[in-house]
């Protein structure tokens, strides 16, 4: 059993940036697909990023694409979510999934989620 924890949410002003983080309780050498969600208050959640196991293949929702970049480091036990040029429709929480086999964005059914962190972007 893995456990997932995410940080680095907060608040931050329009055009800043953010990095958070997803802390694995193992290696992430056995899981293929590592994907981040969000959730905006009053909509349903949104896959926003995936990448494989080896970082080769990275796939963005048109929300966020330019501006999000997605990574891992599997020895490290992390996976990354590097957020610039913020708007105030990216506020919500922010979740981290893994899973041992290939992946279709927005996809909700992951091995493992972790619980959320929230980025809030102020105007």
């Amino acid at each position: 059993q893995i456990k997932l924890v995410e940080s680095g949410g907060g608040l931050v002003q329009s055009g800043g940036s953010l990095t958070l983080s997803c802390a694995a309780s193992m290696s992430l050498i056995d899981y293929d697909t590592v994907a981040w969600s969000r959730q905006a208050p009053g909509k349903e959640r949104e896959g926003i990023s995936f990448i494989n196991r080896i970082s080769t293949e990275t796939r963005y929702a048109d929300s966020v694409k330019g501006r999000f970049t997605i990574s891992r480091d599997n020895d490290k036990n992390m996976a990354y979510l590097q957020m610039n040029n913020l708007k105030p429709e990216d506020t919500g929480v922010y979740y981290c999934g893994i899973r041992k086999f290939d992946y279709i964005l927005g996809e909700k059914d992951m091995d493992w989620w972790g619980k959320g962190t929230l980025v809030t972007v102020s105007s």
